[in-house]
């Protein structure tokens, strides 16, 4: 915690000059169904308590420029954050050197963030369930340009198993194209599944060559005090998840 404003941070062996956080939901302006870092321009907050917020965030983070925020669109483009510019519409970004802050927002659908073992590259993706059977998560780790084995993942807060219920429309459309999927859908008692975006996320980076995953075991709807949460409030704020490089040794 810094000034008031919580969040979480990887345990992962990566050089130190790796800076990742998710923030939590404590220490804004905002009020009522936004209480109290909402960090999103979009779901009908104040825009002077957004921008009061986010240079709150700024400054406890120490950030070394504003993030890039993006017009998120559960789709699979990924952006090359190399200087600030308005937000474009994307699910990921990627930084190719130190100084620039990639960032997406959050509220039930999983941030995963990506970094190659050296500190060279870094990149985060909103992955939701359309995201991720898109194909999000292989578009940004091939924006990175390295090995995926030469790459760690960390999984952020996100909906768990247990509140995220789905159709059998959704279980199809990983059936279709991610082997090792079925595992990650449990039938409930309704006809419907509960699903595990985790361990989806999981999955699909190993399809991908990615074998080095942190994180995760979060749930979002569940655990009001510490986030906000689409599915459970409806009308509700945004956290972010940040990752950008620091000038390494």
């Amino acid at each position: 915690m810094t000034g008031g404003i919580s969040w979480l941070t990887p345990a992962w062996p990566v050089p130190a000059h790796v800076r990742v956080l998710s923030t939590l939901r404590g220490g804004g302006a905002s009020s009522g169904a936004y209480a109290s870092l909402n960090l999103a321009t979009h779901v009908g907050d104040e825009p002077a308590m957004v921008d009061g917020n986010r240079r709150r965030l700024r400054d406890a983070a120490r950030l070394p420029q504003e993030p890039l925020w993006l017009e998120q669109v559960h789709g699979t483009q990924v952006v090359i954050n190399d200087g600030p510019a308005r937000a474009p519409r994307a699910d990921a970004a990627v930084a190719l050197g130190p100084g620039h802050v990639c960032a997406v927002l959050t509220a039930d659908c999983l941030p995963v963030v990506l970094v190659d073992r050296a500190g060279t590259r870094i990149g985060v993706a909103h992955a939701g369930w359309r995201g991720l059977a898109a194909g999000v998560l292989e578009a940004t780790v091939a924006a990175l340009g390295r090995n995926p084995r030469d790459l760690l993942a960390w999984l952020g807060p996100a909906i768990g198993p247990a509140a995220f219920e789905v159709g059998a429309e959704v279980r199809e459309a990983f059936l279709l194209r991610t082997a090792g999927s079925p595992s990650c859908f449990e039938a409930n008692d309704r006809g419907r599944y509960q699903a595990d975006l985790y361990g989806l996320a999981r999955q699909i980076l190993a399809n991908a060559g990615v074998a080095d995953v942190h994180g995760g075991g979060w749930c979002t709807a569940t655990d009001r005090a510490q986030f906000f949460s689409y599915r459970r409030d409806g009308a509700t704020g945004r956290m972010a998840t940040l990752a950008w490089l620091e000038p390494g040794p």
